[in-house]
């Protein structure tokens, strides 16, 4: 695998995702690894305020311009985070091509060879090294939601919408069983899923 790979974190909300990207910085920190990350949507300048659209608690905004904000944020990123970086650096990515898969096509139902025709227009053969997918339970991810001080649209589907997102990524890990490991926030804990990160992440830097 490269010495500076593409490692993007999936997930639902609560799912652990985000914590798992924050350890695998540390651990690049820790170690003198240059690296640079980014969200999606999110990213650039520009794609930090289509995120604003589209995650804004009172956004009207339908399924489909989701999709296009998405898609612009991800060209902008494209063009001027992941081009300038790429086998310079560890490029760490919160969401990215299975994220869309998952809400836009598994949730809310848009065209699966829609998605991904715009995804090989933005960015033809580039694709991540490997990917991290946390899960979790219906249980802990209501539990999760009530306690978080600040929620955004994407926050606030019914349970149905999440658990069809998850079966998706889930779907997705399973047809990329080598690239994919999949972290289970429900019978493990933070240092174990810790552990099964960091070592993945070295023998990926290998």
């Amino acid at each position: 695998m490269s010495n500076n790979p593409i490692i993007v974190f999936e997930g639902i909300e609560t799912s652990g995702k985000s914590t798992s990207l924050k350890k695998a910085i540390k651990y690049l920190k820790k170690n003198k690894i240059k690296h640079i990350s980014f969200r999606e949507p999110g990213g650039t300048n520009l794609s930090e305020k289509l995120r604003q659209l589209m995650l804004n608690k009172k956004s009207k905004l339908n399924n489909k311009t989701d999709l296009f904000l998405l898609m612009a944020s991800r060209s902008e990123n494209f063009d001027k985070i992941l081009k300038e970086n790429y086998k310079k650096k560890v490029i760490l990515i919160d969401r990215f091509i299975d994220s869309t898969l998952a809400y836009q096509h598994y949730g809310m139902g848009l065209d699966k060879n829609l998605i991904l025709r715009m995804n090989n227009f933005i960015l033809g053969n580039f694709k991540p090294n490997f990917t991290f997918l946390s899960v979790v339970d219906k249980k802990n991810m209501l539990k999760r939601l009530k306690s978080r001080k600040n929620n955004n649209k994407y926050d606030n589907f019914n349970y149905n919408f999440y658990n069809k997102v998850q079966k998706g990524f889930l779907k997705i890990a399973l047809k990329n069983r080598s690239r994919y490991l999949i972290l289970d926030s429900n019978k493990d804990s933070l240092k174990i899923i810790e552990n099964k990160l960091i070592k993945k992440i070295k023998k990926i830097l290998k």
